[in-house]
């Protein structure tokens, strides 16, 4: 018989978690093995209101056989269970990494449609433990060190403080038997080999040590922490200067700048440690331009003294000009054109000028850039409006004094929209300069 002590654990855990509120409903990720099984059912004891999810990968043989083992216990238990089964072709790359986007986007699919606040994850300690040495094994900081964070977005991993010998003996006390993954055997994988080879040879050696490394990840949780909270509070307005980040101590710093990636709508994770170190690098002023190109479509860029993340800015963006009649409306994000006028999209080309509202004279398009710090790289893909021949409008820069509206009459409403080749629009419709204003008049 499971002794009180260890079967106590996982409720104890769950009891004591602030990681899910009371009245929270909870989506459980459900595989049918025995750690989600323990998950499932204390969060059921506990009464919290839970619903189950359950992905078929549709990788090993009989794994439609799993699912329909899930669905009987969630029938027996009157869960509510919502499951699928891949059926396109896996993503090119890592099988497991394309499996667990895959199962992540199903589970977040699943809690928008049953309006669950939180997604809990059946992760222990143990898998903690071999989280942290799988990272250390490829080189890590302090994120890393931690082996996996308790919360992310509405992701949670509630039985991080329980050891998988009181997760099983849980279930024994209770009669219930779980399935186990094929994977879970497969040496091919490496987290498999850590766990069944790696640590249990470190165990003989050195008596103890898992236990120890879980402390050490504990202790590296809790830096991690604080360095997330100095970071975001370094940032204001989704930029930071370089002088600031100079600043900073290391881990710091480049906390804060995948913070800035993240909140640009860069995908989590995503960034390497070769992406940072080249950001850092751009940041110290080292070679190498003051722009680069970052995973999901982003750019990290330094301008002047500000360091910003933004999405990439290509010649492969559609482009699409709205006009419409308009009786003077001050909407800032359009320029208000004279009527009467033919216009289109075009880009830079040699020798096009310019008279800007509030300027005087005309100017070159080349100045007009540089004075409102649009990057380099970015020049030659800034979409521009022209009236016939003539440039009358860079949007979010400059708008011709002779070719604009006066205030309050009868115009042109002119407005100019970015789309991405794979249909996904950006944050903002309007590409702008953030370090500079509009164009008075535009």
């Amino acid at each position: 018989m499971p002794s009180t002590r260890r079967s106590g654990a996982l409720a104890a855990a769950l009891s004591q978690s602030a990681l899910i509120q009371p009245g929270e409903r909870v989506l459980v990720a459900f595989s049918g093995g025995p750690d989600s099984t323990a998950l499932l059912l204390g969060l059921r004891e506990a009464g919290h209101d839970v619903v189950a999810a359950h992905f078929d990968h549709a990788l090993q043989p009989g794994s439609e056989m799993v699912a329909a083992h899930a669905s009987r216990v969630c029938a027996s238990l009157g869960i509510t269970l919502m499951a699928e089964r891949r059926t396109s072709p896996m993503p090119k790359g890592s099988v497991q990494a394309a499996a667990r986007s895959l199962r992540y986007d199903f589970l977040e699919r699943c809690a928008g449609e049953v309006g669950a606040s939180r997604i809990a994850l059946g992760h222990t300690a143990d898998d903690l433990v071999e989280g942290t040495v799988m990272h250390l094994l490829r080189g890590c900081g302090i994120a890393g060190l931690r082996g996996m964070p308790a919360t992310r977005g509405r992701f949670v991993r509630p039985l991080l403080g329980v050891w998988r010998a009181e997760v099983l003996a849980f279930l024994d006390e209770r009669g219930v038997v779980a399935l186990e993954d094929p994977a879970n055997s497969n040496l091919r994988y490496r987290r498999v080999s850590v766990r069944r080879e790696l640590l249990p040879a470190l165990e003989r050696g050195r008596p103890g040590i898992t236990r120890r490394i879980f402390a050490v990840a504990s202790r590296a949780a809790g830096l991690q922490e604080r360095i997330e909270r100095t970071a975001a509070a370094a940032i204001e307005s989704g930029a930071v200067s370089t002088s600031a980040l100079r600043a900073m101590s290391e881990p710091v710093a480049a906390e804060t700048l995948r913070v800035l990636y993240h909140r640009s709508g860069g995908p989590d994770p995503s960034l390497g440690r070769n992406h940072i170190a080249a950001m850092l690098e751009l940041v110290r002023g080292g070679p190498g331009g003051r722009g680069l190109d970052l995973p999901g479509g982003r750019r990290f860029r330094v301008v002047d003294s500000r360091a910003q993340v933004l999405p990439r800015v290509t010649h492969w963006m559609e482009v699409s000009l709205q006009v419409e009649s308009c009786p003077g409306c001050g909407e800032p994000d359009a320029a208000h054109l004279r009527k009467g006028l033919q216009l289109r999209i075009g880009f830079r080309q040699p020798g096009l000028r310019m008279r800007p509202a509030g300027g005087a004279g005309s100017r070159k398009l080349q100045d007009i850039f540089v004075d409102a710090k649009v990057p380099r790289e970015e020049r030659d893909a800034w979409p521009l409006v022209f009236a016939g021949e003539r440039l009358a409008w860079v949007p979010g820069v400059a708008v011709d004094r002779e070719l604009e509206s006066p205030p309050g009459e009868s115009a042109l409403h002119v407005t100019v929209t970015r789309i991405l080749a794979a249909g996904r629009p950006p944050k903002a419709q309007m590409l702008e300069s953030p370090d500079s204003p509009r164009g008075e008049s535009s």
